[in-house]
């Protein structure tokens, strides 16, 4: 079969997974534009509880996540959606493209999800990963920011600085900066891996994230921000120029003021190496600090892209924030995750997406029509462009 033919969407969707991210936003949207709608978990009951916790249900179908059970109800044209964690989707991959389905989820594209992508395409299957909030609204913003940018200063810049942080932290700040929705040990695991961004217009590693922490002022209130994983990729994934002289391009972590201070005991553990003392630390945070349904949570993410005139002064700058607290029917993270995810679905089911890899949405023109369709529904991002500013410039 030709890459360039998509396998027509059979209406079918299956929602693997009833974590914390699987919003009312995002399953509710797909319960109104899916023919069927299928959720899995371990135990169809399970998976009724959560449909009922979302007040939902009656309008999916609960099924559990037997053996064997996935494989016999996913038909060519289906659409597996992953909510299990990373380590899950390369399978779950594998079982949709050799059932003829489509695939989704929110992670980041690994090289084993990349490779299966590949088959996919030839098979005129869509894949879409990178979906979600971060990775997901960012890779959004981004495409739209780096654009305009282009579009004003073209090809060639001497000076350019990118920064994308995000972060969930409570909506009111506790003594310790942050609560747990989920196994702190990934948290701390995090924070073992290197940073990679570029850095004073050269490409820098951080041993220890957290030692790069600095603070940025959004909407007048302070945050501290530290890079995570590798920035480095993005750069052409963000499509920036090879004429763009970057100074600096960072993605990374956002927490709430204070966060470093307070997480003290978490750094020197980290620091020791031990397995064993990170794991017994994971659980007793987890004891400590969890989220409880009394707490509401915010997610603040923040991408600004500048690019300086050589004699001083600002040539282009432009920005995007998204800053969401959540209430009573819906955390902000679960929206802000499973909002957009459902939407790149929904694109699978009317065909608008083309076959193999798509990571959210990487054109301009698709980025915005996302970010469009995220403001209608309680995700709405504010732009701000600043005039251009030094030698040159009219007063």
């Amino acid at each position: 079969m030709s890459g360039d033919r998509i396998v027509p969407a059979s209406g079918v969707v299956h929602w693997i997974g009833t974590g914390l991210s699987t919003g009312r936003s995002g399953l509710g949207l797909l319960c109104e534009r899916a023919e069927r709608l299928r959720l899995w978990d371990r135990t169809a009951e399970r998976a009724d509880r959560r449909l009922a916790a979302l007040g939902l249900t009656g309008r999916a179908e609960a099924r559990a996540l037997r053996p064997g059970a996935l494989e016999a109800q996913v038909r060519p044209g289906d659409v597996v959606v992953s909510m299990l964690p990373a380590t899950e989707h390369p399978a779950l991959l594998r079982l949709a493209v050799d059932r003829g389905a489509h695939f989704a989820c929110t992670s980041y594209t690994s090289e084993a999800l990349d490779e299966q992508a590949a088959v996919a395409a030839g098979a005129g299957l869509v894949v879409l990963t990178e979906a979600g909030l971060d990775p997901g609204i960012d890779h959004l913003m981004s495409h739209q920011l780096v654009e305009r940018a282009r579009e004003e200063v073209g090809d060639r810049a001497a000076s350019v600085t990118f920064t994308s942080y995000c972060g969930g932290i409570p909506a009111e700040p506790n003594d310790f900066r942050y609560r747990f929705s989920w196994a702190p040990y990934g948290v701390l695991a995090a924070l073992r891996s290197p940073a990679h961004h570029i850095d004073g217009g050269r490409r820098s590693t951080v041993r220890h994230p957290w030692q790069a922490t600095r603070t940025v002022v959004l909407g007048g209130e302070p945050f501290e921000v530290y890079p995570n994983r590798d920035s480095l990729p993005f750069v052409a994934q963000y499509r920036v120029p090879d004429g763009w002289h970057l100074d600096t391009f960072v993605r990374g972590t956002l927490r709430n003021t204070g966060w470093r201070a307070a997480w003290t005991e978490v750094f020197d553990t980290v620091l020791t190496d031990d397995e064993t003392r990170i794991r017994a630390l994971a659980k007793e945070l987890a004891d400590r600090y969890p989220t409880t349904e009394a707490d509401r949570d915010r997610v603040v993410l923040s991408v600004d892209l500048t690019v300086e005139n050589p004699a001083g002064g600002t040539r282009w700058q432009g920005s995007q924030l998204l800053d969401l607290t959540g209430d009573e029917t819906e955390s902000a993270m679960a929206r802000c995750v499973s909002l957009p995810l459902a939407h790149g679905v929904t694109r699978i089911l009317d065909g608008a997406l083309p076959a193999g890899l798509n990571r959210a949405a990487e054109d301009p023109d698709e980025a915005a029509r996302w970010l469009r369709f995220l403001a209608a529904h309680g995700v709405a991002t504010t732009y701000t462009q600043t005039p251009p500013t030094g030698p040159g410039v009219e007063p």
